[in-house]
């Protein structure tokens, strides 16, 4: 039986209830009330899931080296020198070209307003806002909770700051950058091997599920007694708590059998020597590789249905080995070679990214499940901040879907824009993924206009 504490409501309120014969106390959160006036297809039968994943890289395209304009959507993409890993893949992926993003008067924050806007449906007011949540935590919202972490956000770049998933300004996830702290926190002592036969509960989880079953009753009484916003931090709370216990819950029960999950080999701890060359792109590639492994073999198993994965940040802080220059700074300062009419540097760096969404791909492809492979059964998101980075232009800028998402996306798509809002892509994206949105976007970016032609 719980109880809550109905004397003057003291600065921070506790709910008390009845376990195992004792008392035991969860501490509320600070409510108005507490304050000042100033406010200071698995064995059982059942389907497959659907994952979706997103893929960020910094600094684009460069112009007329990645894929090749075309005037109508339809079938076949004609990928160039800069985009040439892709060929093989041409058939798993879509590309949208020639989109939009309108900022109704509002600054270009260079590096920030084009994946903020693109990823939220909302252009940034000011440098550092981020107005809406992001698409990623929506589609999170619908399908993340059923399972251990609602999402896995992972960067190879050695920057934790630099993901983009968020919530709001004030809440922005964090990325895992250690290949050695991803892998024990994926499979670490809370994880289930599905294909292991002596599945043993541990028996501090039950206690602590108990425990927090036992505050979510006969809750209505103070709820009563609480103003309208005190009511929504509750049940915000008592959310968060139902969330918990649903992870308890999982940690409970044994999985089903799982073909595809084939728990990877724990990699090797990072030397001082490698830990200097963390934004070399040589380390960033092979880094890559090994997170995309551990990544993708989490969501063969059942860990995440929604990841987020960053090749290189916003400002791509990269260089080659021995060089000073980083790809972003060679964006503004090498010459434009008159022969070739492109930056070559510059140029290397941004192949070194396809290539790396080539390989993240033909990870995640290697994954075999049910009568197809793991990408079949994702829709993949892979977007940058930014169309040329030279000019830091955000129309154009290019996005990708890639995977088969369970049946209901065509692939093998070029669609062409015609100067229509990039969120477009963002409102097609989760209405593939189940999340029910008509509508998606503020000012000129808002848009009800589904991508008919790749949806199945």
């Amino acid at each position: 039986m719980s109880f809550f504490l109905h004397s003057k409501k003291s600065r921070r309120q506790v709910l008390r209830s009845m376990v195992g014969g004792g008392v035991v106390s969860l501490t509320l959160p600070f409510l108005d009330a507490f304050l000042n006036t100033n406010g200071t297809a698995l064995a059982s039968g059942a389907p497959l899931p659907t994952r979706f994943g997103t893929w960020y890289w910094g600094m684009g395209h460069t112009p007329d080296r990645a894929v090749k304009d075309k005037i109508a959507t339809g079938p076949g993409i004609e990928f160039l020198e800069e985009t040439e890993a892709l060929i093989p893949h041409k058939d798993k992926l879509n590309y949208f070209g020639k989109f939009n993003m309108p900022l109704d008067g509002r600054s270009n924050y260079t590096h920030f307003s084009g994946w903020v806007a693109n990823r939220t449906g909302s252009a940034p007011e000011a440098g550092g806002n981020i107005p809406a949540p992001t698409l990623d935590l929506l589609i999170a919202d619908e399908i993340g909770k059923g399972t251990r972490f609602r999402t896995l956000d992972v960067s190879s770049v050695g920057m934790a700051r630099e993901n983009y998933s968020a919530r709001n300004t004030f809440n922005r996830a964090a990325a895992e950058i250690d290949p050695v702290a991803l892998f024990d926190r994926i499979y670490g002592p809370e994880f289930a091997d599905p294909n292991k036969a002596d599945f043993k509960p541990d028996p501090d989880v039950r206690m602590r599920k108990s425990v927090l079953s036992s505050f979510t009753e006969e809750t209505k009484d103070y709820m009563k007694t609480l103003g309208a916003a005190d009511k929504q931090r509750m049940d915000q709370y008592f959310t968060s708590i139902r969330e918990i216990e649903n992870q308890l819950a999982l940690q409970l029960t044994k999985p089903e059998p799982n073909k595809a999950c084939v728990v990877p080999t724990r990699p090797g701890e990072l030397g001082p020597d490698e830990v200097v060359k963390v934004r070399e792109m040589d380390s960033v590639v092979e880094t890559h590789k090994v997170m995309t492994k551990i990544l993708a073999m989490a969501v063969a198993c059942n860990q995440t249905n929604v990841f987020n994965m960053v090749f290189t940040d916003s400002f791509a802080n990269v260089r080659r080995v021995g060089e000073t220059y980083t790809h972003h700074l060679l964006t503004h300062e090498e010459a434009v070679d008159a022969e070739r009419g492109f930056q070559p540097l510059t140029y290397w760096f941004n192949k070194q990214s396809m290539d790396g969404l080539a390989s993240f791909i033909d990870i995640i492809d290697g994954i075999p499940e049910g009568d197809g492979t793991l990408l079949d059964n994702c829709l993949i998101f892979a977007s940058s901040e930014t169309n040329y980075a030279r000019l830091h232009t955000i129309d154009g800028v290019p996005v990708y879907l890639i995977g088969g998402a369970g049946g209901r996306m065509k692939q093998g798509m070029y669609v062409a824009g015609g100067g229509d809002p990039i969120t477009r892509v963002g409102l097609t994206a989760m209405q593939i993924m189940g999340v029910p949105v008509q509508n998606w976007g503020t000012k000129s970016l808002a848009t009800s206009k589904t991508i008919s032609e790749i949806v199945v």
